[in-house]
């Protein structure tokens, strides 16, 4: 659901001035900064001035930038609580599951892709476009996504890998990694007690760890990771739901394949022609 702010932006962004509109453009694409920056700092990120942005709130209604700020923190901490299963008896009777589970996760992805800040998805695309390797992990019910997301980014460049594909093999997995090769984490609670641990190492060596996880783990995983891509996970039963994790994971493949371009579209080609001289797909 939009914020109170977005809403009134969106209402009165025609009757804007340039400036203003830049401040407002900045505030659509990146919602959290208010929570994090003063209006100083939004205005010089916006390259307005400190003037046009008190004007600007208060264009919108708002006494001031605090106002602003009060009003983001009530929405935060009102916003539905976190939680895996929402089972109620009645939720789940024959003849409501299929409506009420297609309401359940819709719901998931709307709110995965309205929070999400495009600029967050650039940046770990452009780290995985960096990285001299890309290693993926997903442990437990994630692992197949972790081979799901490997597929994709392994048609779009080279030397893309799983992590501990080999059972016991993590010591020499990790030995093969080295600074500024990208780790991209699937992780959902509960956590197997190896991964912290594999965490660690990741920062000690320099690795980038790119995180797709649920929105309660965010803060936990920024510890370890350089961008975290929060997702809605709520379910009726069963843990959580994957519907937003995995078009998470396909949002960064096509984020990537956009900023890597032709040499992306070459090799995906080229793995076509593979597929079509082994015979090995109808």
């Amino acid at each position: 659901m939009a914020s109170r702010l977005v809403l009134r932006i969106q209402e009165r962004y025609s009757r804007l001035t340039a400036g203003e509109q830049k401040l407002a453009q900045l505030i659509l694409d990146r919602q959290d900064d208010i929570l994090t920056h003063s209006a100083t700092e939004i205005a010089e990120m916006a390259g307005v001035s400190k003037a046009t942005a008190a004007r600007f709130f208060q264009h919108l209604g708002y006494a001031d930038f605090n106002e602003v700020k009060l009003q983001a923190r009530e929405e935060r901490n009102t916003t539905e609580p976190y939680e895996f299963s929402v089972t109620k008896s009645e939720q789940i009777a024959l003849g409501r599951t299929i409506g009420a589970h297609l309401e359940l996760e819709l719901k998931n992805l709307t709110k995965t892709f309205e929070e999400l800040r495009s600029d967050t998805v650039r940046e770990a695309a452009e780290l995985i476009a960096d990285a001299p390797r890309v290693w993926v992990l997903g442990l437990g019910p994630e692992e197949g996504f972790a081979r799901y997301a490997r597929l994709l980014f392994a048609r779009l460049r080279h030397s893309v890998m799983i992590l501990g594909i080999n059972q016991g093999s993590w010591a020499e997995d990790l030995a093969m990694t080295g600074p500024k090769d990208v780790l991209l984490l699937i992780s959902l609670p509960p956590r197997p007690s190896i991964l912290k641990s594999i965490l660690s190492y990741a920062r000690t060596s320099r690795l980038n760890v790119v995180t797709i996880t649920d929105r309660t783990s965010m803060l936990d995983l920024q510890r370890y990771s350089k961008v975290v891509l929060p997702c809605h996970v709520s379910s009726f039963a069963l843990g959580a739901s994957h519907t937003a994790i995995g078009s998470a994971i396909r949002l960064l493949a096509l984020t990537y394949a956009a900023h890597a371009g032709k040499p992306a579209q070459q090799r995906a080609e080229i793995i076509d022609g593979l597929h079509e001289e082994l015979g090995d797909i109808d």
